[in-house]
């Protein structure tokens, strides 16, 4: 019985890490390391389909939602000729969830890496991540995106005089640096890349490698940019930093910084610290969670909910967009 216990990015924009305990078609997933999901499905459907199954979507069965606090509550039962299979899936999952969910973080498995090209053929901005060669074939979005939540709510005084919203103007600008070309790599643990295929040309690129730092660690690349549009960059990355801290490559430098900024938006820290890999400054993302407890305790009615729900079907890519 081989049961799987990885961490993967949430892409396009980066909005956080999904945790995940898997074994056969059935999945626990967390984005907050305290509310689990588990999930099963019937992957028998896909017997006889071949490769093309690989690509065949087959509906999510919820089997429970978990908390340490509340405990199992199954969902809804769908009695089938595969029901006992079915049923025997999830409950590994969730015996397996009992005993490891105090053992978060989990390590990244996701070292696939689809990569928007800037003109000089460079990674520019990081689209879509998988873990295994297979999923390649997927077609995600080939445009890098700041995200609803960032057109909405990012505000930077970097590029004064827009006439659209930071956000929006952010992804005008870093898809106006891309040579239109994207490109699959396979991340070694040293961080280099080793060239997969190509999308929309570039089929030259096939084959070579990069040295890790060709690869920006928070995801775009500003080099070559002026002042003005890489201090916007830097201020998204502010923006983004209390999930930018799920991630375990940061350096030392950079993670205090980034905690700095994710000390601005407490309630985000205290709903993902549990799964920070590493901290820096602890006293002060303590303060941050007690200033977050402040605004919890705050009637309901004079709040307005910050948080952008990360449904697990962002993990799922649809065929032609």
């Amino acid at each position: 019985m081989q049961i799987e216990c990885y961490a993967q990015r949430l892409l396009n924009p980066f909005r956080g890490v999904v945790h995940v305990i898997r074994y056969e078609s059935a999945e626990a997933v967390t984005t907050d390391g305290i509310e689990w999901d588990i999930y099963v499905a019937n992957d028998a459907l896909l017997d006889g389909l071949g490769r093309a199954g690989k690509r065949a979507q087959i509906s999510d069965i919820r089997y429970g939602h978990w908390s340490a606090e509340k405990g199992l509550k199954r969902g809804p039962l769908y009695p089938s000729d595969d029901f006992r299979r079915l049923e025997h899936m999830g409950a590994v999952v969730y015996e397996h969830l009992l005993r490891v969910h105090r053992d978060l973080p989990f390590r990244f498995r996701d070292p696939f890496e689809l990569w928007l090209l800037g003109r000089d053929d460079q990674p520019l901005a990081l689209l879509h991540s998988v873990r295994n060669d297979s999923e390649t074939d997927t077609r995600p979005p080939l445009d890098w995106r700041a995200g609803i939540a960032a057109q909405e709510r990012f505000q930077s005084g970097a590029i004064t005089g827009l006439a659209e919203s930071a956000g929006l103007y952010l992804t005008r600008y870093v898809n106006s640096l891309a040579s239109g070309v994207v490109q699959w790599f396979r991340r070694s643990d040293d961080g280099s890349g080793l060239g997969l295929h190509t999308l929309r040309g570039g089929e030259h690129l096939r084959g070579r490698v990069l040295e890790a730092e060709a690869f920006p660690p928070l995801f775009i690349a500003t080099a070559g940019m002026d002042a003005a549009h890489t201090r916007l960059v830097h201020d998204y990355h502010a923006w983004q930093a209390p999930w930018m801290l799920l991630l375990p490559h940061l350096d030392a430098s950079t993670r205090a910084a980034l905690e700095a900024s994710a000390c601005q938006q407490a309630e985000m820290v205290e709903k993902h610290w549990r799964l920070y890999p590493a901290v820096i400054d602890r006293p002060a993302l303590q303060a941050a969670r007690v200033e977050a407890a402040l605004v919890r305790s705050q009637p309901p009615a004079r709040r307005e909910d910050e948080v952008v729900p990360m449904y697990y079907i962002e993990l799922s890519v649809s065929e032609g967009e």
